[in-house]
């Protein structure tokens, strides 16, 4: 990574813009022009930027010292609590409760997730089943914040505005639901990136009309990367915020670090966890496509591999268009993982380990999303990596806890007597 200059050789496109404060198109151009030309790396074959060059060249744009003169860090000035709704394993909870906020009950349907929840904090009140069949109204003023990773949905968009009623049947409605019932100050919805297309920005525009309509004003979207927040993972979660109109008070998101963490950071001891890794179960690949990966180099893919086995391990898809980098994709200890999935040896999504050739364990899958080593998790195998996949990375959780934090703080203070 370019935060570790002495030791690298090579910049890839997005850490070169990154450093020198330029975009991407912007490099792309340059290359044409011969300004700065980019070359093949030699382990992975990647287009990449000799650090040499890049720093001879433009140093006036880099800046070597990349300590951190952020935090986000803030404690509350009193109790705030959470109300959280498609619970899952509980990464977004345990980084809100990380930030000082009280979690005072949890809704999630899927049985192993709550079981994860309760095994590990007993004192939750974890509210398992379908959110259909809860009422919330128990809870009207009684929580600060509602918090929920709602699946994206379609909806019938009828007319103009999109109002509650429209919305009916899908679990957006239902999220709105509960934000109404309950009252709070401010309501926290995240989901993939993807929501921001989804049919064309209609749906995106629904929900922000749902929550105007029930008395929310939507704070513009942004989607937040993980690598930002000290997960050592290139995901992306669309933050969605609504603030109750009375409140006047300003929300901000969390500010991003400068120091991006890799897989290294990861699974081994050093700032991110205090011991290297927990040995644990994990999947494994069939003596056939282990054969293959056996043959890819680290940060390497399928295009990396023998022209013949290429065809052979991609069949009719080595002909087909796209770059499917995530095929036989094995991941290099210099780097933030790629986003996890919920299942580690799907073909289209490789997430292969540096050394070894076999998927992540459960407790390195844990470790990538920031979970605690003593969060465990209930269920088979397959329901284990299912519920880590899906989680909001516990690190993320926790900065955004702290926004939180921070505006409400900042609320309660305005409504003193000057």
């Amino acid at each position: 990574m370019f935060y570790n200059l002495v030791m690298d050789e090579f910049l890839t496109l997005s850490e070169t813009a990154e450093l020198l404060g330029k975009n991407k198109e912007t490099l792309r151009r340059w290359d044409r022009e011969g300004k700065l030309s980019a070359v093949r790396e030699p382990m992975s074959n990647y287009r990449v930027y000799r650090k040499t060059e890049v720093l001879e060249l433009f140093s006036d744009f880099v800046h070597l010292d990349t300590r951190d003169t952020v935090s986000n860090y803030v404690s509350p000035q009193r109790d705030y609590k959470v109300l959280e709704l498609f619970a899952g394993a509980g990464g977004l909870a345990v980084g809100m409760e990380q930030a000082g906020l009280k979690c005072v009950a949890l809704n999630e349907i899927d049985k192993f997730a709550c079981s994860t929840l309760r095994n590990n904090r007993p004192n939750w009140r974890v509210l398992e089943g379908d959110i259909k069949n809860f009422d919330f109204s128990e809870f009207n003023g009684q929580v600060d914040v509602v918090t929920g990773g709602f699946p994206c949905q379609a909806f019938s968009y009828a007319g103009k505005k999109l109002g509650l009623a429209d919305a009916r049947g899908t679990l957006f409605y239902e999220f709105a639901r509960v934000v109404k019932e309950t009252n709070p100050l401010i309501c926290i919805g995240e989901n993939v990136r993807g929501l921001l297309s989804h049919d064309n920005g209609k749906t995106l525009q629904g929900m922000i009309s749902i929550l105007d309509e029930i008395g929310y004003r939507v704070v513009p979207v942004q989607v937040l990367k993980a690598i930002h927040y000290k997960v050592p993972q290139k995901r992306e979660r669309l933050i969605l915020v609504g603030v109750r109109k009375d409140i006047e008070t300003e929300y901000l998101y969390p500010k991003p670090y400068k120091k991006i963490y890799n897989l290294k950071d990861a699974l081994k001891q050093g700032e991110l966890f205090d011991c290297d890794v927990p040995t644990s179960n994990g999947a494994k690949y069939p003596m056939s496509k282990k054969a293959v990966l056996d043959l890819v180099p680290q940060k390497g893919y399928w295009r990396d591999l023998p022209l013949e086995i290429q065809k052979e391990f991609m069949g009719g898809s080595f002909y087909l268009g796209g770059g499917k980098t995530g095929i036989a994709r094995r991941i290099g200890w210099d780097e933030p993982c790629l986003t996890l999935t919920c299942s580690p040896a799907q073909k289209q999504t490789e997430r292969c380990h540096p050394e070894e050739t076999r998927p992540f364990t459960v407790r390195e899958y844990a470790r990538i999303q920031t979970f605690p080593d003593d969060w465990e998790f209930a269920g088979s195998l397959a329901q284990q990596y299912k519920q880590i996949g899906n989680a909001v990375p516990v690190n993320l959780g926790r900065e955004v806890g702290y926004s939180i934090v921070k505006f409400l703080n900042e609320y309660h203070n305005s409504l003193k007597p000057q």
